[in-house]
């Protein structure tokens, strides 16, 4: 990830506003680390983040060989993607074995916990962490699985300072909760925008469920481009096919940067003449709008758009005072 002094959205005389410097997570992309040939393709992948699985991807009677394959997994992938491990829930019982493996690995970027209840999981999995080295940058993803934790999320969100993303974790809600998943998703809106909202009010980064229909391309399409509207920053993968369409869907398309390019390109200009809104393109533009055309611009940077040459291919002129 590139850094903000690294960004060309700093240029100008008009004031930015403040851009996450954040690590790309548009699909994170779970492996099961009992499967050497699952481990071996994921080598190839263009995931934003590969999430080496301990947990529901595993058969209880296989963790120790998944805990066994995880450091060489790790070692061996330099696909420069951000690489994480899914351990067992805190309380399983097996957690503790888990961390004691990963953390040995110079490579890992981020623990996933899952089913997070109570800001008890958070600070268990930190402190071991921090045990292993206090230096160490490793991030923490909290899931949100379970109505207990999706009523303490606001605990669960400030827990730690290693935690920056919020996940949603839909078939273990349903299970725990008695819901009934449909295609129309109606009976997970409040969960899914409970997330999301935390997460943003905290500054975090919020990953939406899995698309279970993983040879139905409409079907993930549909809840790629629903979870962007929500406020979702990515998409959780359980097979490769998905990681391509959902990194597409959780990039800005061309025309909307096009139109924050334009957008950014305006307030600059009008800033000179000391207009706090104007007009483009027809439509009233504010500072909300203008935040909006720089968060978007600031994602597509982040995935390897040169921002500079669209700004620089969209220029807007503000008229003569």
């Amino acid at each position: 990830t590139r850094s903000k002094s690294g960004s060309a959205l700093l240029a100008g005389l008009a004031p930015v506003p403040d851009l996450r410097d954040e690590r790309l997570r548009r699909a994170v992309f779970y492996v099961p680390c009992s499967e050497e040939r699952k481990i071996q393709k994921s080598l190839q992948s263009k995931a934003d983040c590969i999430m080496y699985d301990l947990e529901d991807g595993v058969s209880l009677n296989r963790k120790g060989q998944a805990r066994s394959l995880v450091l060489s997994a790790l070692a061996a992938n330099t696909t420069g993607a951000e690489l994480g491990v899914r351990i067992n829930a805190v309380g399983s019982g097996l957690e503790l074995d888990d961390l004691n493996v990963v953390l040995q690995a110079p490579g890992l970027d981020a623990i996933m916990v899952p089913k997070v209840e109570s800001p008890r999981d958070i600070h268990f999995v930190a402190q071991m962490i921090a045990s292993a080295d206090r230096k160490r940058d490793v991030r923490i993803i909290a899931g949100i699985e379970t109505a207990r934790g999706l009523v303490n999320i606001g605990d669960i969100a400030v827990a730690d300072a290693r935690v920056d993303a919020l996940l949603f974790a839909a078939e273990d809600y349903c299970a725990d909760t008695g819901i009934v998943r449909t295609r129309g998703r109606k009976e997970l809106y409040y969960a899914r925008s409970v997330v999301s909202t935390m997460a943003h009010a905290h500054r975090l980064q919020a990953i939406d469920m899995v698309t279970m229909d993983f040879r139905d391309g409409d079907v993930l399409a549909e809840e790629s481009r629903e979870g962007a509207e929500m406020g979702f920053t990515g998409k959780q993968a359980i097979h490769p096919a998905q990681v391509d369409p959902v990194q597409r869907h959780f990039s800005p398309p061309d025309d909307a940067l096009v139109r924050a390019a334009r957008i950014v390109n305006g307030y600059q200009a009008h800033y000179r003449l000391g207009k706090g809104a104007f007009d483009l393109d027809g439509k009233a533009i504010d500072m909300p709008v203008v935040k909006w055309a720089y968060h978007a611009l600031r994602r597509a940077e982040l995935a390897g758009v040169d921002v500079s040459a669209l700004l620089a291919t969209h220029p807007v002129t503000a008229p003569t005072p």
